[in-house]
């Protein structure tokens, strides 16, 4: 039976891998942080991200790079990618927004709707779901959402402020953006040529209501990998859940 979705879902995807990644030294020292691979995985985190993506129906993937770009360039060269790559590199900076709407300006189909994510972020959900959720929503753009646990215990108190429970790294009760989106065709012609499009694109598009926030599922794995702590959590995290 015919997906009746199935032909407003991205083929294509651009992956921002452009940053210094200085909190992650000494891993970042020689390689850019997308190539960073969490202990136990086997593989740098942009491997992980295209493999995903293929899962999720994308054919071609544009890589925007930057920080030791031909280290970069090399891995994707030699690997045996499930996708096809193309890469592009800033040659100067250009803001978050600015390198966004460059690298989008290489896509083989600019007609068409596109997936973008951080080039750090580790996770794996429906993309799919995601594209039908923008679709349903009629968004220009669409950010998924992430709960990530912060690092603190809590504790919950009553009305007359007696303490009730107390509660291990809780959730946090705010969405954060969670570095994936859903973008429609028309948003690459939005975003600033220079500068941050979360300060400018973002903001306007939240007013007219064509921004949607999709909540990443229940029990689906998501982190940033911000850190050289990130790298020891995610590796206890990923062994914990078998994968």
């Amino acid at each position: 039976m015919t997906d009746p979705n199935a032909a407003s879902r991205p083929v294509q995807a651009v992956v921002l891998a452009g940053g210094q990644g200085s909190r992650l030294r000494p891993y970042t020292d020689d390689r850019p942080k997308p190539m960073v691979e969490i202990p136990g995985t086997g593989t740098p985190i942009i491997g992980h991200q295209l493999a995903w993506l293929a899962e999720e129906g994308v054919t071609d993937v544009v890589v925007s790079c930057g920080h030791l770009a031909e280290v970069l360039q090399q891995w994707l060269d030699s690997a045996d990618l499930p996708v096809s790559v193309t890469t592009v590199v800033e040659t100067e900076p250009l803001g978050r927004g600015g390198g966004l709407k460059f690298a989008a300006k290489h896509l083989p189909h600019p007609d068409r709707p596109w997936y973008a994510t951080n080039g750090d972020i580790w996770t794996r959900f429906s993309l799919r779901e995601m594209a039908d959720f923008h679709t349903e929503r009629d968004a220009v753009a669409t950010l998924a959402l992430a709960r990530p646990r912060i690092p603190w215990g809590a504790v919950e108190t009553d009305d007359f402020g007696h303490i009730t429970d107390f509660i291990e790294s809780p959730p946090t009760a705010y969405g954060i953006n969670a570095g994936v989106y859903v973008f429609s065709p028309e948003f690459a012609a939005l975003l600033p040529d220079l500068g941050d499009h979360e300060r400018s694109t973002f903001p306007r598009l939240a007013r007219e209501r064509r921004l949607a926030g999709y909540p990443i599922p229940q029990g689906a794995y998501w982190r940033a990998i911000d850190t050289a702590k990130d790298l020891t959590e995610a590796a206890k995290e990923l062994a914990a859940l078998g994968r």
